[in-house]
C-alpha cells in the first residue's frame, strides 16, 4: 500500500477553507460528523468517484480508483470542511508515517484556525 497525498484533495480543501466553507468544532465531533457508508455511496452516485476522490488527502494509487479502498485521510462531509476531521486525519496520518500527508493536514489546520 503506498499512500500518497492526493493534491487535488488538497487543493479543493484550502478553496473550501478561503471561501468559509468551514466547521469549526473539535476533535472529538468528528465521529459524529463523519459520513458513514450510506452517505458516501450516496455521494458517488450523485457526484462520480473523482468527487468523492476530492474530500479525500491520501489516495493510494495501486488500487482501483472506483473503490473505496483507493482513498483515506477524509476531511470533510461532502459539503464543508470539518476542523474535527482535520485534526482526526493528521493524527493518524503521523501514527503511520505518512508525514507528507500530516504536513499538509497540519498547514491546512492553520488556515482554518487562521481564518477565523
Amino acid at each position: 500500500m503506498a499512500i500518497e497525498l492526493n493534491q487535488p484533495a488538497l487543493q479543493h480543501a484550502r478553496s473550501l477553507v478561503r471561501e468559509g466553507k468551514v466547521v469549526r468544532d473539535e476533535r472529538d465531533d468528528w465521529s459524529e460528523a463523519a459520513p458513514d457508508a450510506d452517505a458516501e455511496n450516496a455521494f458517488i452516485d450523485r457526484e462520480g468517484w473523482t468527487e468523492f476522490s476530492h474530500w479525500h488527502l491520501g489516495v493510494d494509487r495501486s488500487e482501483n480508483g472506483h473503490t473505496k479502498q483507493a482513498y483515506s485521510f477524509p476531511y470533510g462531509d461532502f459539503r464543508k470542511v470539518h476542523r474535527s476531521g482535520v485534526i482526526s486525519a493528521e493524527s493518524r496520518a503521523g501514527q503511520y508515517d505518512h508525514t507528507e500527508i500530516r504536513d499538509a493536514l497540519r498547514a491546512l489546520l492553520e488556515l482554518i484556525d487562521g481564518a477565523g
